[in-house]
């Protein structure tokens, strides 16, 4: 245990990321308060002290924020498919109130939790580092409000407030609740879309949860990395299909079959979001244009400044955490 123990922070520590960073805090010896809307017996379990409210209500965040050394910053609202309030509320509103009660009672470090889509185009990002601009358009309003949450940090940072944000991508691993599981469900009518050989980025959550203690770390010692970005992968780009066969092996199941054109899903993206807004369906539509353009394009990135700056570098290799996927997903199916 240090002689000063950190006083931390996690938003959204119920999550598949922020539990994965409470659980390394507390390895670390920390003491760890999360932040969510819901109150979780596994957190309880580690000694967390858990405050259940709105990221939004200055008065809540205020009385959270208070003698908290660090913040992580991970809760969002992800998706493809919802209102814009539905996002901006917890996104860019929550993330405002967060910046301003840490300004305001002078929290030591803020790591924020971001994405590479808030740079996607609709085009392939290959190696692409930093300093690659926001697009003009967005197809989401998820990336749409993730980039303006990351502009409200860098000028946070500005103002004082030491700060590094990072954009993992494709986290997945054992408690994944959104990218493996989504995939398993949708296991018998998946398509391959798009070009055979287009690679993307992916990291296992152990390696994300380090980046973010990593970030803490440096700059704690050197405030001169405040307001830098840094991508965060397993510095090995593959394809997204057999990546996505992976998973399915990992859960017993059959590799993907048939493949369509990116052209043909974007299009059946845009039918559908025109069919699901016209009707009011409040699900998740099958597909849309952001993902049709996801899926049909490679995204991969140039982590340098990560190793560079962070001394980042993925621990866990992408065979061995399938390996801990696979015994996750039978310990979850045998206790169905």
């Amino acid at each position: 245990m240090p002689d000063n123990p950190e006083n931390a922070l996690v938003t959204g520590g119920g999550g598949f990321l922020g539990k994965a960073v409470v659980k390394k805090l507390v390895e670390k010896g920390a003491g760890v308060t999360s932040l969510s809307r819901s109150r979780y017996q596994d957190l309880s379990d580690m000694g967390v002290r858990q405050i259940q409210g709105d990221i939004c209500d200055p008065g809540v965040v205020a009385r959270t924020v208070e003698g908290i050394d660090t913040v992580y910053h991970a809760a969002a609202r992800a998706g493809v498919w919802g209102k814009w309030e539905e996002f901006y509320k917890p996104n860019v509103l929550g993330t405002k109130t967060l910046v301003k009660a840490c300004l305001e009672k002078e929290v030591s470090r803020f790591i924020y939790t971001s994405s590479p889509s808030v740079v996607f185009d609709g085009t392939d990002m290959e190696g692409v580092d930093e300093s690659v601009p926001y697009p003009e358009k967005y197809c989401g309003y998820y990336p749409e409000t993730k980039a303006m949450a990351e502009k409200i940090v860098v000028e946070a940072a500005r103002n004082g407030l030491c700060s590094i944000i990072l954009r993992p991508h494709l986290i997945w691993g054992p408690g994944d609740t959104h990218l493996v599981p989504g995939i398993i469900s949708r296991a018998k009518r998946l398509k391959r879309i798009g070009p055979a050989d287009d690679l993307v980025d992916t990291v296992y959550v152990d390696n994300a949860a380090d980046a973010h203690l990593l970030a803490s770390d440096r700059l704690a010692e050197n405030s001169g990395l405040s307001g830098n970005i840094y991508f965060i992968s397993q510095n090995e780009p593959v394809s997204k299909w057999d990546m996505a066969d992976a998973f399915l092996e990992a859960a017993g199941l059959e590799p993907i079959k048939g493949r369509i054109s990116g052209k043909t899903a974007y299009l059946a993206g845009w039918m559908l979001e025109m069919v699901y807004t016209l009707f009011r369906i409040q699900s998740e539509p099958p597909m849309t244009r952001f993902v049709a353009k996801e899926l049909a394009t490679s995204h991969w990135f140039d982590i340098t400044r990560a190793v560079t700056d962070l001394g980042y570098e993925p621990r866990v290799s992408i065979r061995e955490g399938l390996f801990h996927l696979k015994q996750w997903l039978q310990q979850q199916k045998g206790g169905e």
